[in-house]
């Protein structure tokens, strides 16, 4: 895998998450409140709503527009919603971000 780099741990605040455009469309990175960081596309399965302005809690976030609950570990829906977005890897060297655009691409071909 090629990583390339988006920043640091401390551009994401807390529960919260931040977007990387890329040529594959956009990224949404996710810090979850015991520092785990997460990687997904930035568009809910249901109807497209950007899960970077969402509610993180735990491992998952929460659709703003209609509710839906991501796991941002697997990138499925989490109840009874059916659908997923892709994940994408991370790697954290230090406070360094780090995610593998070839990966979306393997995923999208």
């Amino acid at each position: 895998m090629t990583w390339f780099a988006i920043g640091s741990m401390n551009d994401i605040p807390r529960r919260g998450a931040r977007c990387v455009q890329t040529p594959q469309g956009r990224i949404a990175v996710f810090r979850t409140a015991d520092d785990q960081i997460f990687a997904i596309e930035d568009q809910c399965p249901h109807k497209g709503g950007p899960l970077s302005q969402g509610l993180v809690h735990g491992a998952a976030v929460t659709c703003p527009l209609h509710n839906w609950v991501i796991s941002l570990e697997t990138g499925n829906a989490l109840g009874a919603d059916e659908g997923a977005v892709r994940t994408i890897p991370v790697n954290v060297e230090g406070d360094r971000l780090f995610i593998a655009l070839d990966a979306i691409a393997d995923k999208a071909a």
